[in-house]
């Protein structure tokens, strides 16, 4: 057995080197590329640049002339290519970057990269699990790796426009499909993180491209040409140490619910850190949150400066000290005694962002109305879609993430500005444009033992209808 398998190593090595040199020779001999080519790049440079932020060091893997690393905002760019022809125009084309002649199946560069983009170049590899593999050496837990291809349902009319000379030939290819990719990219230990269809139309038309590409687009992904799929390393290092944790309670109206909260919180990590936040509440709730904090020495308490959850959140996570950071709204209704699954959901690396479900387990029989319930339901299907990942509830109060996410959260937030005053948007809208990894936690939903919700249904669900349109936007008709 074991010389049967030096031999087929052997035979797989020399078919790779084939490969690579056929590759290799044909974008050598390659000319300058069309309109319709530099058109299309720009298109593809739209989107990675909404995908990758501004300071990130970026890799690219085939990256070719360099068109798609030029027209990129990021700070640090380097590109890898098997052709030193073209890495010889991409050195000229892209001064500010570093490029490489070599395979991705025999990657060796140092550092790592925040970004790692594959772009139109997994068809042309010779062994796509061993180039991704390989790209655990130039990456950390936080890199993302961004991948483009072009969907197998254009196959056809991409190959008769090569047969008109409308294209110019392209080498053999593998024939990948979104499902190929998938399972590739898990065999190589990646785990995407969302998946997104762009580009009706590949090349300038006299402005009709955008209106395509911008508003048709997202209604009709399966037609689009190029598949954006944006994965993350399923290698988690080991805890070395135990997390801190703040949990930021907002508080309007709660004054029944302050003792019970510091009761029940459970202690987590390293430390846990309690921060009440005040909003110009009617009863007593400040007393009883000034009293607690008086018992229990290490409390931190705050009246919020502005109105709203969302401002609340904000300044409770500016005075959090800890590494994750929690919300828990003061109703309790979602018992405090759940918080460890959350935490271990962000200390264990399995996600970065941890959603609380209410729409999964029981609730308790007024827990929810049935409007409310219905509402909550259809917000999931429509944010799954948005944010390109599974989403089921986006209401319920607690979200969790780690403290230096936050702070990328906070140093984005231009993007979508000051405009969610429940908080739970800023955070998720925010996770998504970085393309944060988050995971759905259920919880079991109690009914309220004090005092009245503070949700206004039908002013507060025609904010967030408003929010939705807001959101698609940014982060969908872009």
């Amino acid at each position: 057995m074991a010389v049967k398998s030096t031999t087929t190593s052997v035979a797989n090595s020399h078919l790779i080197q084939h490969h690579l040199a056929a590759i290799r020779d044909f974008f050598d001999r390659t000319s300058a590329p069309t309109r319709a080519a530099l058109d299309y790049r720009e298109l593809l440079a739209h989107y990675y640049n909404l995908l990758i932020p501004d300071n990130s060091r970026v890799l690219e893997l085939g990256c070719g002339r360099g068109e798609l690393l030029a027209r990129l905002r990021a700070v640090d760019v380097t590109g890898v290519d098997l052709s030193p022809m073209q890495i010889d125009h991409a050195r000229v084309r892209v001064p500010r970057g570093k490029f490489f002649v070599q395979a991705g199946e025999m990657l060796k560069l140092e550092g790592c990269f925040d970004v790692i983009i594959v772009s139109d170049t997994l068809n042309y590899a010779a062994d796509v699990q061993a180039l991704l593999g390989q790209l655990h050496a130039v990456s950390t837990p936080d890199t993302r790796l961004i991948l483009n291809f072009q969907s197998n349902v254009w196959r056809p009319l991409l190959a008769l426009g090569r047969a008109l000379r409308f294209a110019k030939p392209a080498p053999q290819s593998s024939w990948l499909a979104t499902a190929d990719v998938q399972n590739l990219l898990a065999l190589a230990d990646w785990t995407p993180v969302r998946i997104e269809h762009r580009l009706l139309c590949p090349m300038r038309l006299c402005g009709v491209e955008r209106l395509l590409n911008r508003w048709v687009a997202p209604m009709l992904s399966w037609f689009c040409l190029t598949v954006f799929l944006v994965a993350r390393s399923a290698r988690r290092p080991a805890i070395t140490g135990t997390l801190s944790v703040s949990v930021v309670i907002p508080a309007r109206n709660e004054a029944g619910n302050i003792t019970d909260a510091v009761r029940r919180i459970p202690q987590m990590g390293a430390r846990t850190e309690i921060i009440f936040v005040e909003g110009q509440s009617r009863d007593d709730t400040w007393n009883k949150i000034q009293q607690v904090a008086h018992d229990h020495p290490g409390i931190k308490i705050l009246q919020q400066p502005g109105r709203g959850k969302g401002d609340a959140v904000r300044a409770g996570f500016s005075a959090a000290t800890g590494d994750i950071l929690m919300i828990l709204d003061a109703d309790l209704t979602m018992p405090p005694e759940e918080l460890p699954k959350f935490y271990n959901v962000i200390a264990s690396g399995r996600a970065e962002f941890a959603n609380g479900v209410r729409l999964v387990y029981p609730m308790d029989e007024k827990a929810m109305q049935f409007l409310n319930l219905c509402a909550n339901k259809a917000f999931g299907l429509i944010f799954s879609w948005l944010l390109g990942q599974p989403v089921k509830d986006t209401l319920c109060g607690t979200k969790v993430l780690g403290r230096r996410h936050y702070e990328q959260i906070v140093a984005n937030r231009a993007y979508f500005g000051e405009f969610d005053p429940f908080g739970d948007f800023d955070l998720l809208f925010g996770a998504a444009k970085l393309n944060l990894k988050i995971a759905d936690v259920p919880i079991r939903y109690r009914e309220r033992t004090y005092g009245t919700t503070n949700i206004q249904r039908w002013r507060h669900g025609w904010l967030l209808l408003r929010m939705v349109t807001f959101a698609a936007r940014k982060l969908k008709f872009v």
